[in-house]
């Protein structure tokens, strides 16, 4: 039988919630910092004004976010209310983020090294947490290409993601795995925390 493979990542693609429960679907709109990009399959956080922004995930710790970006809403420069994949940075206005902010929420991603190439892990990484990777956001797709470094996977509470799940259908043929299944670590997201608006 042939498994389809994974040749680069995708950023982040919710599929169920953590106990167990389908995902449905649920998104709540938040408005986007002005002259921001941003793409579907991206990690977003609130920023102080009420709006939220792109996280930049590699090479960082304690990163807060509130949940990943799943499509937009804008008013083009004809006046016109636009539904997309993306919104670009500029030539737009009153841009509205999709968000699944479930704190219960899994996503499936794909596993890289830090310069977000496909780097499949064992199994072992299961129930550890791990850094996100940035990835850089494609206009012609409206798909941001972040994913998971599978190197930082540690017991480290201060890492955005635990991996809650792995997805055997896309093992490489030493059937180490290049998708995982995360969910946000604890705290890190925005609507568990006790602080306020942190980043």
């Amino acid at each position: 039988m042939s498994y389809p493979t994974v040749t680069a990542p995708y950023g982040l693609k919710p599929i169920n919630r953590f106990d167990g429960m389908p995902y449905a679907g649920a998104t709540n709109q938040y408005p986007v910092t002005s002259g921001q990009a941003v793409f579907n399959g991206q990690v977003v956080a609130f920023v102080n004004g009420g709006t939220v922004s792109p996280v930049a995930l590699t090479g960082n710790q304690s990163i807060y976010a509130v949940g990943i970006c799943v499509g937009v809403q804008y008013t083009n420069s004809s006046g016109q209310t636009v539904q997309a994949q993306y919104a670009p940075a500029t030539g737009v206005t009153n841009v509205i983020a999709y968000v699944v902010n479930d704190p219960a929420a899994e996503f499936k991603v794909a596993v890289t090294d830090s310069s977000g190439v496909i780097t499949p892990v064992a199994g072992t990484i299961l129930n550890t947490n791990v850094e996100g990777v940035t990835g850089t956001g494609d206009p012609a797709t409206g798909n941001i290409n972040s994913s998971v470094d599978g190197s930082t996977a540690d017991d480290d509470a201060t890492l955005l993601f635990r991996v809650t799940a792995l997805v055997p259908e896309t093992t490489d043929a030493s059937g180490d795995y290049t998708e995982v299944v995360v969910k946000f670590n604890g705290t890190w997201h925005q609507q568990l925390s006790t602080l306020g608006t942190t980043l």
